[in-house]
């Protein structure tokens, strides 16, 4: 038998159906149901031979060569699936072929084209997600565990899959994210390069020493054990308010967590406020501007409108 499943005798071919089907004549089978019979079991025979041959060697193949560009075990669980499925594809088509149902593959594949084109016309959306789900595994803008930001919101990647993104938010809910929005908008990875850079600017008043002021807050970054010594702590005048004056700190942390983020930025400021307090250097209080609003530091609270 040659690899198109034919028997060669005596000039005439024979499908492996066919044979089947004689063979099944022979044994006594009435021929109108020896034709259908063999047809079903080549159908069969072909599709249980060759879907193990697929799983013994195309899957183990592509797995390896997966491993080869370490991909990671998010990025191979969907691209291992795609090959199943194309795998499970020829498969079928194959067995068709083999068991003289070539007229109805024929019919099958334009059904299949036909009802493709309009699922992909009522799936817009869908198959966008998708698109998006593919750059997001190449391009890795992010993976799961890191903490990212997007269109005002923010929280911690738990899973990637073609379609959606989840991310657990710092309040504990669960959202449940289109593809697409991540890839159209832009996204903030603060711990991409596995380190974080915090800023936080301490307002002291205009009768205090700038240089005692900016000794004491690197000298609390230096002696934070979660701070780290490269890139070293900075100080920088970067204000002259009205009520204070402003010093801003910029210090690093390594492999940081939202939590590790908000703890060791707590500690380090409570440091500070103790020294400025233990040293005789002033935070000073909110001051009533002339609009009526209260300005504290940065930030200014106006009054609503309509109010004297």
């Amino acid at each position: 038998m040659s690899q198109s499943a034919a028997f060669q005798t005596g000039g005439n071919t024979t499908t492996a159906s066919e044979g089947v089907s004689r063979f099944l004549q022979n044994a006594g089978v009435p021929e109108q149901l020896a034709g259908t019979m063999s047809g079903a079991l080549v159908f069969v025979a072909a599709f249980v031979l060759l879907y193990l041959v697929g799983r013994a060697t195309v899957v183990p193949v592509a797995r390896r060569v997966m491993d080869s560009r370490e991909l990671d075990e998010h990025a191979k669980t969907p691209l291992l699936k795609l090959v199943t499925f194309a795998m499970l594809f020829v498969t079928v088509s194959v067995s068709f072929g083999l068991a003289g149902f070539g007229n109805f593959l024929t019919s099958l594949a334009t059904i299949a084209a036909a009802a493709t084109l309009a699922i992909g016309l009522a799936m817009q959306d869908v198959l966008a997600n998708f698109v998006a789900g593919v750059f997001i595994y190449t391009d890795k803008p992010f993976r799961i565990g890191d903490w990212i930001e997007w269109d005002g919101n923010s929280g911690i990647v738990e899973d990637i899959s073609l379609r959606v993104t989840r991310v657990r938010t710092f309040d504990n809910e669960l959202l449940t994210v289109p593809n697409s929005q991540l890839t159209d908008g832009v996204i903030k990875n603060p711990v991409a390069k596995d380190k974080l850079r915090l800023k936080f600017t301490f307002g002291i008043d205009y009768t205090d020493d700038i240089q005692q002021a900016t000794d004491i807050i690197m000298a609390e970054a230096e002696d934070h054990p979660e701070i780290m010594d490269d890139p070293a702590p900075s100080v920088r005048l970067t204000e002259l308010a009205d009520s204070y004056v402003g010093l801003q700190s910029r210090i690093w942390i390594s492999n940081p967590s939202r939590a590790d983020f908000m703890r060791i930025r707590g500690e380090y400021v409570t440091d500070v406020k103790r020294r400025f307090d233990a040293e005789g250097i002033s935070i000073p209080f909110p001051q009533m501007d002339l609009s009526g609003g209260i300005q504290v530091g940065n930030a200014q609270t106006l009054p609503a409108e309509g109010d004297d």
